[in-house]
């Protein structure tokens, strides 16, 4: 389906966007050379970051998530931090803490030593580890791009953006995300097991004498430069009705679905609309169109809403998942 309007597109955001197509298809290739298979995880991973936003990649131990965020550091050359959430990490190892230093003349004064949230690209590693008063001081950082310490204001790198993993199925001493934080990732990505031929790829080219290497394809400066463009290409009307009605159909007390109000606890909020715009958007830049389509819409649906919508009781009692909500979700729309 494409149901895009004609748009009049400048020369020169036409010419920047198809030099940005380029060094992105660029880009991906060098992260698929490490990361073998995944070619959906990797997209939407790069679409995040092109977005402007954070991503949370939920999966088993195994998958690569780590040397994915790494590899993707290295390929759109930004500057890497990585943080092991542990129960008993605190927010000061986070985002930093004041010193109190002695001069030689006995003079004394609070230094503010910056914690590894002061990088461009940070990876959060088995995020519902930490305690929630943990967890929370990513919030400021990851949605104001700066944090406060001791009543200061401390600007973050441009561009910041955090890549969280999360392990689903070990429970035991975890912390769910709360809401509020979960809505802050533009995406929630699964990372699933790949299939025979990849999972045969990955045993030979994993277990030789080198291992495959990333190299850097674009710049912070050119990263930044993309993100500005994203928001500049042009979205249809119909597009737009498509996010909306997709978002508030989600909703139990503004849809007219009857299925989604019987099930659905609580929906998303306006934040998931603009993530759809965004996202859609750089879809379409990293596929080399000017403009996105109903279908980049619906192709981002699940990732933008699985984490910001919620199932009763009584529809988890009966074996309903977000996944096939979302599925109905997108017939309405269709």
């Amino acid at each position: 389906m494409s149901s895009q309007t004609s748009i009049p597109v400048t020369a020169n955001i036409e010419k920047a966007a198809s030099k940005a197509a380029d060094q992105l298809q660029k880009a991906k290739a060098g992260i698929g050379h490490v990361i073998l298979g995944q070619e959906s995880v990797v997209e939407l991973s790069m679409g995040a970051i092109l977005s402007g936003g954070h991503a949370l990649l939920v999966g088993v131990p195994g998958l690569a998530k780590t040397l994915l965020v790494e590899t993707i550091g290295t390929v759109m050359g930004l500057d890497g931090k990585r943080i092991q959430f542990t129960p008993d990490l605190m927010p000061a190892d986070i985002v930093g803490s004041e010193v109190l230093e002695e001069t030689a003349k006995g003079k004394r004064s609070f230094r503010f030593i910056p914690g590894p949230v002061f990088c461009q690209l940070l990876m959060a590693d088995e995020i519902n580890r930490a305690s929630p008063r943990t967890q929370s001081a990513l919030l400021q950082a990851m949605q104001e791009r700066f944090v406060t310490v001791a009543g200061a204001r401390h600007d973050l790198p441009a561009p910041f953006h955090v890549l969280a993993t999360q392990n689903p199925i070990e429970q035991e001493g975890t912390y769910p995300l709360p809401e509020a934080q979960l809505d802050r990732f533009l995406f929630q990505i699964d990372v699933g097991f790949p299939d025979l031929s990849t999972e045969r790829e990955i045993l030979v080219a994993t277990t030789g004498a080198k291992d495959a290497v990333a190299k850097k394809v674009i710049t912070a400066k050119q990263l930044i430069d993309m993100q500005k463009l994203v928001r500049q290409l042009p979205v249809g009307e119909k597009v737009v009705d498509a996010i909306l009605t997709l978002v508030r159909n989600a909703r139990p007390d503004q849809t007219a679905l009857a299925d989604i109000k019987d099930t659905v606890a609580w929906g998303p909020g306006p934040r998931a609309g603009q993530a759809l715009m965004l996202t859609a958007r750089a879809k379409a830049l990293m596929d080399g169109r000017l403009s996105p389509s109903i279908d980049d819409v619906l192709d981002l649906a699940a990732p933008v809403l699985q984490h910001r919508m919620a199932l009763t009781f009584a529809a988890r009692a009966d074996g309903k998942s977000i996944s096939q909500t979302i599925a109905k979700l997108k017939e309405s729309i269709a």
